[in-house]
């Protein structure tokens, strides 16, 4: 059966809290919205597959991830994208640095699937939002500075009733550098 997964970046659970309130506070001021609802995160990427499938690119996943070294990414300024009508998180340029050669190396490992890739990290607070609202969360949100240890990646499967993905594995970074293949004699 097809199935629509994503690849995600999530944050520390305090910055998931967080963002749920800003969230929340969003939501009490304009209704409901695209995205009220999920948990916090930095898309990689999103694709639908057979779940016959899902095992072989877990572990392109795995491989890939266990070369990726923690580190500390720090969003520092909200920022809007017009034409989509998404409000989000930025991080500064330091970390953005950090983060975009994970989600590249993290899609070059599911090359072979139909991909709809981020290229720019950030997290969302609304998505969908008419001019009228994107201006409100421009007005209530205004200086951010939080971070978080980005230790891991996670792999969520889409809920088809509630609409939601929902993290179905992680994938850790543990870095180990890859073994160089070392052409050997055998005399």
């Amino acid at each position: 059966m097809e199935k629509k997964y994503s690849v995600a970046i999530y944050p520390s659970q305090d910055v998931i809290d967080a963002i749920k309130k800003m969230k929340d506070y969003l939501k009490s001021k304009i209704d409901w919205y695209s995205s009220s609802n999920s948990t916090a995160h930095i898309t990689i990427c999103e694709f639908t597959i057979d779940d016959s499938q899902i095992n072989q690119y877990k572990q392109k996943l795995f491989k890939t991830c266990d070369t990726f070294k923690p580190f500390q990414v720090y969003l520092d300024h909200f920022g809007s994208y017009e034409n989509s009508g998404a409000f989000f998180i930025a991080p500064n340029e330091d970390s953005k640095n950090s983060l975009k050669p994970v989600m590249k190396k993290t899609q070059e490992a599911l090359k072979a699937l139909k991909l709809k890739k981020s290229d720019d990290p950030h997290l969302s607070i609304g998505r969908k939002l008419n001019p009228e609202n994107l201006k409100i969360a421009s007005q209530l949100f205004t200086t951010i500075d939080i971070d978080f240890l980005c230790d891991a990646i996670v792999l969520r499967e889409l809920d088809e009733v509630k609409k939601q993905f929902f993290v179905i594995d992680t994938f850790s970074f543990n870095s180990n550098i890859q073994p160089e293949l070392i052409q050997g004699s055998l005399f």
